[in-house]
């Protein structure tokens, strides 16, 4: 099967255009789920799926399915599906999403010119709100889809203007019927950016993920009292930035003790509200989130546990209350060995070299893989940047892995 470069950057580069931010370098892009930009996007995504002849269904919380039924293909089989997401974050990159959308319409595209006569229905998708920058914390098509998230409950949640995801998606008319059941499909692959550095670094250009790493998440609350800057003696103070800033090293000693363990294993302190944040006034309270990730679930446990003593001690040193919930927890995923040997042999077959890592971030396939098998593959980053205008994979990186998508997907749906 050939991939044509071309034709799967132009479709890249037109999707590009909806959202469009400016930047003095690199292309970004603002796409937030139920905006202006999100009809376009998914508009010209329906527009080539029905120019390469596939059918399109759109379920309730606007996953978008596009599938190829050739006559070879028995109607009733389990499918082999593809995709992956059109949202972004605000002023993200270009391919974050879209390259493995595109990639998977690119793959049947491929397939249909080399002649490929699969005995199984191949479906392209696009899930909702994977980023979880308007509604709720991401991945909520994948989540629907595998039924851990139900419908109803999808659709009212709210943005920050109290508008629900359901008026939202049917204001740019993408609230469809039904819902989208990836248990039927017999395998999942998702062509995804790597957004880290291994790949580029090994001058390899596919990624075979093995593991998709555990996350969990810590809402962290340190109370002090709120004082005046400049009267209140040292002694004196309650205060909860000083405390935090403790705990935001020890979450950091804690996670580095493990990597003795798991050198896989991150711990990382990104968000902190800090109040009245006022320059002339003692913190008086910070709210934090503590993220823990790592292929190994008992790194995650340790690093929690590590933080929980944190609060403890700083309780027992300073004037401070705190506590910590733990509202947020996802096990590490285990690709499927069936599809992951597809990916193999598809490199070896077009004579590209493909390498095993694991995966840092979550990605839907990690909802995927709990009802069906399911794999993630991943093309080089450019210095590993992501989420920001300057991400940037070559054409021909991105036509080499989608060469290997296309020769795995093509031989899953010909078993």
């Amino acid at each position: 099967m050939r991939v044509n470069q071309q034709r799967l950057r132009s479709d890249i580069e037109s999707n590009a255009e909806f959202g469009a931010v400016p930047t003095d370098e690199g292309r970004g892009r603002t796409v937030l789920t139920g905006s202006e930009a999100d009809r376009r996007a998914r508009e010209f995504f329906c527009e080539r799926l029905r120019d390469a002849g596939l059918s399109i269904t759109i379920d309730e919380v606007g996953n978008i399915v596009g599938r190829w039924e050739p006559e070879s293909a028995d109607p009733d089989a389990a499918p082999v599906a593809t995709g992956s997401h059109l949202d972004s974050v605000p002023e993200g990159g270009i391919f974050d999403g879209p390259l493995g959308v595109y990639a998977g319409l690119e793959s049947v595209r491929a397939m249909q010119d080399a002649g490929i006569e699969p005995v199984r229905p191949v479906e392209v998708v696009n899930f909702t709100e994977e980023e979880g920058q308007r509604f709720g914390g991401g991945l909520i098509g994948s989540a629907v889809a595998v039924g851990e998230l139900g419908v109803a409950e999808a659709l009212d949640i709210e943005d920050a203007d109290g508008i629900p995801l359901g008026d939202a998606l049917a204001d740019i008319g993408y609230r469809g019927d039904g819902r989208v059941d990836a248990a039927d499909w017999d395998a999942w692959i998702e062509l995804h950016i790597e957004q880290s550095e291994r790949l580029e670094d090994a001058a390899v250009p596919a990624g075979v993920v093995t593991s998709i790493v555990g996350l969990s998440r810590c809402a962290v609350e340190i109370t002090g009292e709120a004082d005046h800057a400049g009267s209140t003696l040292m002694d004196d103070r309650s205060d909860a930035l000083a405390a935090a800033s403790e705990f935001v090293l020890d979450v950091e000693r804690a996670t580095n003790e493990r990597n003795e363990v798991s050198e896989t294993a991150v711990g990382t302190v990104g968000k902190l509200e800090v109040s009245p944040n006022a320059p002339n006034v003692i913190a008086g309270k910070v709210d934090l989130t503590v993220d823990i990730r790592d292929v190994a679930y008992d790194s995650i446990e340790y690093v929690i546990d590590e933080a929980e003593a944190s609060l403890d001690r700083i309780e027992a040193e300073r004037p401070v209350e705190a506590s910590l919930s733990h509202p947020w927890d996802r096990k590490p995923v285990e690709m499927s060995e069936r599809c992951r040997a597809a990916l193999h042999d598809a490199g070896t077959d077009a004579d590209l070299e493909t390498l095993d890592l694991h995966s840092g971030a979550g990605h839907d396939t990690m909802h995927v893989a709990a009802v069906t098998d399911a794999a993630l593959l991943f093309a080089p980053s450019r210095d590993g940047i992501s989420h920001n205008p300057r991400e940037w994979t070559d054409w021909e990186d991105c036509a080499d892995a989608t060469r290997v998508l296309a020769g795995a997907l093509a031989d899953l749906a010909t078993e």
